[in-house]
Protein backbone atom coordinates (compact mmCIF):
# COMPACT_ATOMS: atom_id res chain seq x y z
CA UNK A 1 0.00 0.00 0.00
CA UNK A 2 1.05 3.63 -0.83
CA UNK A 3 -0.08 6.93 -0.27
CA UNK A 4 0.48 10.11 -1.47
CA UNK A 5 3.97 11.59 -0.41
CA UNK A 6 7.82 11.35 -1.65
CA UNK A 7 10.55 8.46 -1.96
CA UNK A 8 13.68 8.74 -3.75
CA UNK A 9 13.38 7.65 -7.73
CA UNK A 10 9.30 8.15 -8.02
CA UNK A 11 8.27 11.84 -7.04
CA UNK A 12 4.81 12.02 -4.91
CA UNK A 13 4.91 8.69 -3.53
CA UNK A 14 6.06 7.45 -0.07
CA UNK A 15 5.92 3.83 1.20
CA UNK A 16 4.39 2.92 4.60
CA UNK A 17 7.59 1.81 5.55
CA UNK A 18 8.99 4.84 5.57
CA UNK A 19 6.81 7.26 7.67
CA UNK A 20 8.55 5.86 10.77
CA UNK A 21 11.16 7.93 9.48
CA UNK A 22 9.32 10.41 8.37
CA UNK A 23 7.88 10.95 11.95
CA UNK A 24 10.89 11.11 13.79
CA UNK A 25 12.35 14.08 11.16
CA UNK A 26 9.26 15.67 11.72
CA UNK A 27 9.10 15.59 15.51
CA UNK A 28 13.25 16.39 15.59
CA UNK A 29 12.32 19.33 12.64
CA UNK A 30 9.94 20.93 14.55
CA UNK A 31 11.56 20.99 17.94
CA UNK A 32 14.54 22.34 16.27
CA UNK A 33 13.07 24.82 14.61
CA UNK A 34 13.95 27.83 16.66
CA UNK A 35 14.48 30.76 13.47
CA UNK A 36 11.59 32.83 12.81
CA UNK A 37 10.76 31.38 9.61
CA UNK A 38 10.18 34.61 7.41
CA UNK A 39 14.11 34.63 8.06
CA UNK A 40 14.40 31.31 6.12
CA UNK A 41 15.54 31.25 2.14
CA UNK A 42 12.95 30.55 -0.17
CA UNK A 43 14.65 27.36 -1.49
CA UNK A 44 15.10 26.17 2.26
CA UNK A 45 11.27 27.31 2.59
CA UNK A 46 10.22 24.90 0.12
CA UNK A 47 11.98 22.32 0.94
CA UNK A 48 11.04 22.58 4.67
CA UNK A 49 7.48 22.94 3.11
CA UNK A 50 7.66 19.85 1.21
CA UNK A 51 8.98 17.81 4.01
CA UNK A 52 6.20 19.06 6.71
CA UNK A 53 3.25 17.53 3.86
CA UNK A 54 4.87 14.68 3.12
CA UNK A 55 5.36 14.19 6.92
CA UNK A 56 2.04 14.62 8.24
CA UNK A 57 0.54 12.72 5.39
CA UNK A 58 2.30 9.83 7.05
CA UNK A 59 1.23 10.09 10.11
CA UNK A 60 -2.01 10.35 8.68
CA UNK A 61 -1.43 7.54 7.01
CA UNK A 62 0.09 5.71 10.17
CA UNK A 63 -3.32 7.01 12.13
CA UNK A 64 -5.46 5.25 9.75
CA UNK A 65 -3.68 1.99 9.77
CA UNK A 66 -3.86 1.89 13.55
CA UNK A 67 -7.14 2.46 13.22
CA UNK A 68 -7.69 -0.83 10.79
CA UNK A 69 -5.88 -2.80 13.05
CA UNK A 70 -7.96 -2.30 15.63
CA UNK A 71 -11.30 -2.59 14.57
CA UNK A 72 -13.71 -5.82 15.48
CA UNK A 73 -12.78 -8.75 12.81
CA UNK A 74 -16.04 -10.40 11.24
CA UNK A 75 -16.65 -13.91 12.19
CA UNK A 76 -18.43 -16.94 10.05
CA UNK A 77 -18.66 -18.93 13.51
CA UNK A 78 -19.49 -18.12 17.02
CA UNK A 79 -16.15 -19.03 17.48
CA UNK A 80 -14.98 -15.50 17.94
CA UNK A 81 -17.51 -13.80 19.04
CA UNK A 82 -16.28 -13.14 22.77
CA UNK A 83 -13.40 -11.67 21.33
CA UNK A 84 -15.24 -9.74 19.10
CA UNK A 85 -17.48 -8.11 21.54
CA UNK A 86 -14.40 -7.03 23.70
CA UNK A 87 -12.86 -4.89 20.78
CA UNK A 88 -16.52 -3.63 19.60
CA UNK A 89 -17.55 -2.35 23.29
CA UNK A 90 -14.14 -0.42 23.40
CA UNK A 91 -15.09 0.61 19.89
CA UNK A 92 -18.64 1.71 21.15
CA UNK A 93 -16.84 3.35 24.24
CA UNK A 94 -15.21 5.85 22.11
CA UNK A 95 -18.33 6.46 20.41
CA UNK A 96 -20.15 7.87 23.20
CA UNK A 97 -21.88 4.60 24.18
CA UNK A 98 -22.52 4.63 28.06
CA UNK A 99 -22.16 1.97 30.61
CA UNK A 100 -25.81 0.59 30.57
CA UNK A 101 -25.30 -0.28 26.85
CA UNK A 102 -21.61 -1.42 27.32
CA UNK A 103 -23.56 -3.79 29.76
CA UNK A 104 -25.63 -5.01 27.58
CA UNK A 105 -23.41 -5.40 24.40
CA UNK A 106 -21.39 -7.80 26.99
CA UNK A 107 -23.95 -9.72 28.02
CA UNK A 108 -25.19 -10.54 24.39
CA UNK A 109 -24.55 -14.41 22.96
CA UNK A 110 -24.03 -15.39 19.96
CA UNK A 111 -27.33 -16.41 18.15
CA UNK A 112 -27.34 -19.63 15.81
CA UNK A 113 -30.47 -19.37 15.08
CA UNK A 114 -30.39 -15.54 13.94
CA UNK A 115 -27.54 -16.82 11.29
CA UNK A 116 -30.18 -19.76 10.61
CA UNK A 117 -33.07 -17.45 9.51
CA UNK A 118 -30.94 -15.05 7.96
CA UNK A 119 -29.65 -17.56 6.00
CA UNK A 120 -32.88 -19.44 4.86
CA UNK A 121 -35.52 -16.64 3.81
CA UNK A 122 -36.80 -18.62 1.38
CA UNK A 123 -40.48 -17.42 1.03
CA UNK A 124 -39.12 -14.37 -0.61
CA UNK A 125 -37.79 -16.44 -3.55
CA UNK A 126 -41.37 -17.85 -3.86
CA UNK A 127 -43.88 -16.44 -6.87
CA UNK A 128 -46.01 -13.66 -6.01
CA UNK A 129 -48.85 -16.23 -5.54
CA UNK A 130 -47.39 -18.87 -3.62
CA UNK A 131 -45.97 -16.14 -1.43
CA UNK A 132 -49.23 -14.31 -0.18
CA UNK A 133 -50.97 -18.02 -0.08
CA UNK A 134 -47.77 -19.08 2.11
CA UNK A 135 -48.15 -15.30 4.80
CA UNK A 136 -52.25 -15.81 4.20
CA UNK A 137 -52.52 -12.76 2.23
CA UNK A 138 -56.44 -12.92 2.11
CA UNK A 139 -56.71 -13.44 5.45
CA UNK A 140 -54.90 -10.28 6.86
CA UNK A 141 -57.41 -8.29 3.89
CA UNK A 142 -59.83 -9.76 5.25
CA UNK A 143 -58.80 -8.93 9.09
CA UNK A 144 -57.62 -5.48 7.95
CA UNK A 145 -60.98 -4.39 6.55
CA UNK A 146 -62.61 -4.95 10.39
CA UNK A 147 -59.27 -3.78 11.86
CA UNK A 148 -59.94 -0.40 9.54
CA UNK A 149 -63.43 0.12 10.65
CA UNK A 150 -62.62 -0.87 13.97
CA UNK A 151 -59.84 1.58 14.73
CA UNK A 152 -61.36 4.02 12.12
CA UNK A 153 -60.61 7.31 14.37
CA UNK A 154 -56.54 6.39 14.97
CA UNK A 155 -56.33 5.73 11.16
CA UNK A 156 -57.56 8.92 10.09
CA UNK A 157 -55.53 10.66 12.67
CA UNK A 158 -52.50 8.71 11.51
CA UNK A 159 -53.07 9.97 7.93
CA UNK A 160 -54.11 13.37 8.57
CA UNK A 161 -50.34 13.67 10.26
CA UNK A 162 -48.20 11.99 7.72
CA UNK A 163 -50.77 11.49 4.89
CA UNK A 164 -50.49 7.58 4.23
CA UNK A 165 -53.87 5.95 4.58
CA UNK A 166 -54.79 2.71 6.44
CA UNK A 167 -54.18 0.08 3.84
CA UNK A 168 -50.39 0.15 3.53
CA UNK A 169 -50.36 0.05 7.13
CA UNK A 170 -52.58 -2.79 8.06
CA UNK A 171 -50.86 -4.79 5.54
CA UNK A 172 -47.83 -4.15 6.81
CA UNK A 173 -49.26 -4.66 10.14
CA UNK A 174 -50.76 -8.37 9.98
CA UNK A 175 -47.89 -9.07 7.22
CA UNK A 176 -45.22 -8.58 10.41
CA UNK A 177 -46.75 -9.92 13.33
CA UNK A 178 -49.93 -10.68 12.30
CA UNK A 179 -51.53 -7.33 14.32
CA UNK A 180 -49.74 -7.87 16.93
CA UNK A 181 -49.84 -11.19 17.77
CA UNK A 182 -46.67 -12.43 17.52
CA UNK A 183 -43.97 -9.91 17.53
CA UNK A 184 -41.16 -12.91 18.27
CA UNK A 185 -39.29 -14.36 21.14
CA UNK A 186 -35.23 -13.35 20.16
CA UNK A 187 -33.23 -11.06 22.33
CA UNK A 188 -32.41 -8.08 20.31
CA UNK A 189 -29.22 -6.88 21.14
CA UNK A 190 -28.10 -10.45 20.88
CA UNK A 191 -29.40 -10.67 17.05
CA UNK A 192 -27.75 -7.24 16.51
CA UNK A 193 -24.87 -8.07 17.82
CA UNK A 194 -24.25 -11.27 15.90
CA UNK A 195 -25.15 -9.79 12.52
CA UNK A 196 -23.00 -7.16 13.10
CA UNK A 197 -20.26 -9.74 13.89
CA UNK A 198 -21.11 -12.06 11.07
CA UNK A 199 -19.38 -11.47 8.19
CA UNK A 200 -22.11 -11.24 5.57
CA UNK A 201 -23.43 -7.68 6.10
CA UNK A 202 -21.05 -6.38 8.91
CA UNK A 203 -21.76 -2.65 8.02
CA UNK A 204 -25.23 -3.29 7.44
CA UNK A 205 -25.58 -4.22 10.83
CA UNK A 206 -22.99 -2.62 13.11
CA UNK A 207 -24.97 0.69 11.90
CA UNK A 208 -27.94 -1.01 13.88
CA UNK A 209 -25.84 -2.52 16.72
CA UNK A 210 -24.76 1.42 17.29
CA UNK A 211 -28.41 2.23 17.09
CA UNK A 212 -30.00 -0.09 19.35
CA UNK A 213 -26.98 0.80 22.04
CA UNK A 214 -27.93 4.14 22.20
CA UNK A 215 -31.67 3.30 22.47
CA UNK A 216 -30.23 1.11 25.22
CA UNK A 217 -28.68 4.17 27.29
CA UNK A 218 -32.26 5.90 26.34
CA UNK A 219 -34.40 2.95 27.88
CA UNK A 220 -36.08 2.75 25.00
CA UNK A 221 -34.20 -1.06 24.58
CA UNK A 222 -32.67 -3.11 27.23
CA UNK A 223 -30.72 -6.06 27.71
CA UNK A 224 -33.83 -8.35 27.82
CA UNK A 225 -35.72 -6.89 24.81
CA UNK A 226 -36.68 -9.43 22.70
CA UNK A 227 -38.19 -9.45 19.25
CA UNK A 228 -37.78 -11.44 15.43
CA UNK A 229 -34.90 -12.76 14.55
CA UNK A 230 -32.78 -10.19 13.11
CA UNK A 231 -33.44 -7.69 15.63
CA UNK A 232 -36.48 -6.42 14.68
CA UNK A 233 -39.01 -4.75 17.60
CA UNK A 234 -42.50 -3.46 17.99
CA UNK A 235 -45.88 -4.66 16.55
CA UNK A 236 -44.24 -3.89 12.43
CA UNK A 237 -41.47 -4.73 13.17
CA UNK A 238 -38.29 -2.14 13.54
CA UNK A 239 -35.01 -2.20 13.17
CA UNK A 240 -32.95 -0.22 15.93
CA UNK A 241 -31.64 2.67 13.44
CA UNK A 242 -35.06 2.99 11.76
CA UNK A 243 -36.00 3.78 15.52
CA UNK A 244 -34.33 6.13 16.37
CA UNK A 245 -35.12 7.67 12.69
CA UNK A 246 -38.71 6.77 12.42
CA UNK A 247 -40.12 6.19 15.66
CA UNK A 248 -42.97 8.75 17.41
CA UNK A 249 -45.37 8.62 19.81
CA UNK A 250 -48.27 7.88 17.92
CA UNK A 251 -50.97 7.79 21.21
CA UNK A 252 -49.99 10.96 23.18
CA UNK A 253 -48.67 9.36 26.33
CA UNK A 254 -45.03 10.96 25.76
CA UNK A 255 -43.02 7.72 24.76
CA UNK A 256 -42.49 5.40 21.87
CA UNK A 257 -43.36 1.91 22.83
CA UNK A 258 -43.62 -0.15 19.38
CA UNK A 259 -44.76 -2.79 21.11
CA UNK A 260 -48.30 -0.46 21.11
CA UNK A 261 -50.15 -0.44 18.14
CA UNK A 262 -50.69 3.42 17.79
CA UNK A 263 -47.11 4.20 18.30
CA UNK A 264 -46.52 1.29 15.80
CA UNK A 265 -48.71 2.37 13.34
CA UNK A 266 -47.67 6.34 13.26
CA UNK A 267 -43.79 5.37 13.40
CA UNK A 268 -44.61 2.78 10.10
CA UNK A 269 -46.70 5.98 8.69
CA UNK A 270 -43.74 8.32 9.20
CA UNK A 271 -41.44 5.42 7.76
CA UNK A 272 -43.55 5.45 4.76
CA UNK A 273 -43.17 9.60 4.43
CA UNK A 274 -39.51 9.73 5.35
CA UNK A 275 -39.34 7.06 2.31
CA UNK A 276 -40.99 9.95 -0.11
CA UNK A 277 -44.59 8.85 0.48
CA UNK A 278 -46.84 11.53 -1.06
CA UNK A 279 -50.20 12.09 0.23
CA UNK A 280 -52.98 11.52 -2.05
CA UNK A 281 -51.33 9.19 -4.77
CA UNK A 282 -51.46 6.00 -5.65
CA UNK A 283 -49.37 3.00 -4.05
CA UNK A 284 -49.11 0.05 -6.90
CA UNK A 285 -46.73 -0.45 -8.98
CA UNK A 286 -45.63 2.57 -11.28
CA UNK A 287 -47.18 4.88 -8.96
CA UNK A 288 -45.25 7.77 -7.06
CA UNK A 289 -45.90 5.86 -3.48
CA UNK A 290 -44.68 2.19 -4.25
CA UNK A 291 -41.08 3.39 -3.90
CA UNK A 292 -41.88 3.94 -0.47
CA UNK A 293 -43.40 0.46 -0.06
CA UNK A 294 -39.74 -0.78 -1.23
CA UNK A 295 -38.26 1.00 1.39
CA UNK A 296 -39.86 -0.97 3.84
CA UNK A 297 -38.62 -4.18 2.58
CA UNK A 298 -36.16 -5.46 -0.07
CA UNK A 299 -38.25 -8.40 -1.59
CA UNK A 300 -40.15 -7.70 -4.41
CA UNK A 301 -42.90 -10.32 -3.94
CA UNK A 302 -43.66 -8.67 -0.08
CA UNK A 303 -43.83 -5.01 -1.99
CA UNK A 304 -46.19 -6.39 -4.70
CA UNK A 305 -48.02 -8.39 -1.70
CA UNK A 306 -48.17 -5.57 0.38
CA UNK A 307 -49.40 -3.25 -2.59
CA UNK A 308 -52.06 -6.06 -3.34
CA UNK A 309 -53.55 -6.55 0.23
CA UNK A 310 -53.65 -2.85 0.80
CA UNK A 311 -55.85 -2.30 -2.26
CA UNK A 312 -58.23 -4.64 -1.31
CA UNK A 313 -58.47 -3.08 2.61
CA UNK A 314 -58.64 0.44 0.93
CA UNK A 315 -61.15 -0.51 -1.32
Amino acid sequence: MTTRGRTPGRPGVVTMSACGTWRTKLITAVMSATEPIVEIPAQRMVSRLKFLGAAALCAVALQIMASSAQAAPCGNTGAGFEAWKRVFAGEAQNNGSGPKAISALMATRYSSGTIAADRSQKSFKLSLDAFMAKRGGAAIAAKGKSLKAANAALFASVEKRFGVPAGPLIAIWGMETGFGAFMGNQNTISAVATLAYDCRRPEYFTEHLYAALKLVDRGVLNAATRGAMHGEVGQTQFLPKSILLYGVDGDGNGSVNLNTKADALASTANFLKGHGWVRGAGYQPGQPNFSAIQGWNAASVYQRAIAIIAKQIDG
